[in-house]
């Protein structure tokens, strides 16, 4: 996965999804996170959960089982870092 910055996701996010809050997004980006940082894991396969997808979605997932996509080399995932 290519890490990237909360603030820089939640941008780009509402840039593509305008009818989206910033607020809301970013509050859900922070609860994935430190889920994730917990151990959470997929509710279906149980592989760690992908924070950006889970916040999107609602409920904790990893990669494949939210995108039915196996490769995520592409795709974005919080910088745990800098993530607040």
């Amino acid at each position: 996965m290519v890490p990237i910055k909360l603030d820089e996701f939640v941008s780009q996010f509402v840039k593509g999804n305008p009818g989206e809050s910033k607020k809301t997004i970013r509050k859900q980006l922070n609860a994935a996170v430190e889920a994730k940082q917990n151990g959470a894991r997929c509710i279906h396969c149980g592989n760690t959960i992908w924070a950006i997808g889970s916040a999107v979605v609602g409920w904790n997932g990893c990669f494949t089982c939210i995108t039915g996509e196996a490769n995520s080399s592409d795709d974005y995932e919080i910088d745990a870092v800098c993530w607040e």
